[in-house]
């Protein structure tokens, strides 16, 4: 897809056509069969610890958005996967180095066109984020979207490094939880539900 016809499906809202560029989702969770994957939340409270080592022991690293890493004791140093749901600059993109990246928003205006054309990109689908949006009464974060979705898939183990459910804010802004759209005492029900039907989800 050229770069004009990629702006005018964005703007028409062409899902389509978006679609098209993507990997199918039966690829994706067919990569994390059987392996041990870290998703690494944005809370404020993980630069306090040493989870870096447990992070890159990992078989696959997903972060998420803007993957703020301040310490290789704390965070690691791999990104395998990068989960985005903002504009990023290339800077960014560079420095967080993923190998596949995935646009899990519903905003495809905000999707650029060198992501869309990248090695593995993958496309969320809209039905896929309205389900879960239903589920939890509000907009979900983008680490929701992403245990959902990697818990469909026949992986060996999903941990969680890095989310307090907006406890200690986001090291990638200070907004507070009030000034975001989402529910994040019904996300932490949610994550505590998913734990007890299934043995996979650990939070670290």
């Amino acid at each position: 897809m050229n770069k004009l016809r990629f702006y005018a499906a964005r703007t028409l809202r062409d899902d389509a056509a978006l679609q098209a560029l993507s990997v199918p989702q039966s690829d994706l969770l067919a990569e994390l069969a059987g392996k041990t994957v870290a998703l690494i939340g944005n809370a404020r409270s993980l630069a306090e610890t040493r989870h870096g080592a447990a992070i890159d022991a990992a078989d696959l690293v997903i972060r998420i958005n803007r993957a703020p890493m301040p310490s290789p004791e704390s965070h690691g140093t791999r990104t395998d996967w990068l989960a985005l749901a903002v504009r990023l600059a290339d800077a960014d993109l560079a420095r967080i180095a993923p190998r596949r990246v995935l646009w899990m928003s519903p905003k495809r205006k905000r999707l650029g066109w060198r992501i869309a054309h990248g090695d593995g990109f993958y496309l969320h689908p809209l039905a896929d984020y309205h389900a879960l949006k239903d589920r939890l009464a509000a907009p979900p974060t983008t680490g929701a979207m992403m245990i959902d979705l990697a818990l469909r898939s026949g992986l060996a183990r999903l941990t969680l490094h890095g989310f307090d459910f907006f406890a200690s804010q986001s090291l990638s802004g200070s907004r507070t939880a009030d000034q975001v759209p989402h529910d994040f005492g019904a996300e932490a029900a949610w994550v505590a539900d998913m734990q007890r039907r299934d043995g996979r989800l650990i939070l670290a």
